[in-house]
């Protein structure tokens, strides 16, 4: 297992490199590139399909409106943004928001392998179709359509790393198609929820939360008073 130190160091030059790749046309456009954040120990990992318009100017992932709501999100199934690892298929924008082409997606997407082989998340949600799309093919599984998927959870194996998959809908679809709101929500307080606690508990070898002083004190047995 490779050093703190060592790690960091990998990160901060996969991090450069992917600030100044010139791989595909993208470059050309974009103002920052957006490697992706969070903690290098992160056990759930967030991919999202490419960076928009403010994530350009900040170079940093899901920090518009889509953004906003994913954190709401995170939170409904009992996390905190600075908890988990988010990233995109895509580190740059594509011009109008457009769908990233195949082109580009295979020109970036060794990177995203690269932040998996290094963070080793215990669990991948795939935000959108495309994200989805990219992560079932690369894990040898059937990927059909959102309708059909999104929700479940899928024992899968990315880059020789043991995940649990799971596929969701974009986080921007649900702001232009407030219907798919619910839904959204639903599949975070459920199964990625779920998900979430089971990652916990193997953590703590099964035995759940570490137990407090409040704890020990409230199963103490109460005594009558004399």
């Amino acid at each position: 297992m490779a050093s703190s130190g060592a790690m960091d160091k990998e990160y901060a030059n996969l991090v450069a490199k992917i600030r100044e790749c010139r791989e595909c046309p993208l470059h050309k456009y974009r103002k920052n590139a957006v490697p992706g954040e969070g903690p290098l120990n992160a056990k759930i990992m967030f991919v999202g399909e490419a960076p928009g318009k403010q994530e350009d100017e900040e170079g940093r992932p899901f920090v518009g409106a889509a953004g906003m709501l994913l954190t709401k999100l995170i939170e409904e199934a009992g996390m905190r943004r600075e908890q988990v690892y988010i990233t995109n298929i895509v580190k740059c924008r594509p011009p109008g928001n457009r769908d990233p082409t195949d082109e580009e997606i295979r020109s970036c997407i060794p990177y995203l392998w690269q932040q998996v082989r290094l963070i080793k998340p215990r669990v991948i949600v795939a935000l959108g179709r495309h994200a989805a799309r990219i992560l079932f093919e690369k894990a040898g599984l059937q990927w059909r359509s959102m309708s059909q998927q999104h929700g479940k959870v899928y024992n899968a194996e990315i880059e020789k790393i043991p995940i649990k998959l799971i596929a969701t809908y974009h986080p921007a679809a649900a702001l232009y198609k407030p219907a798919l709101r619910e839904v959204l929500f639903e599949d975070f307080r459920g199964v990625i929820k779920k998900v979430y606690r089971e990652v916990q508990r193997a953590e703590l070898g099964g035995k759940g939360r570490p137990r407090s002083l409040l704890d020990f004190l409230s199963s103490k047995p109460s005594q009558a008073k004399a």
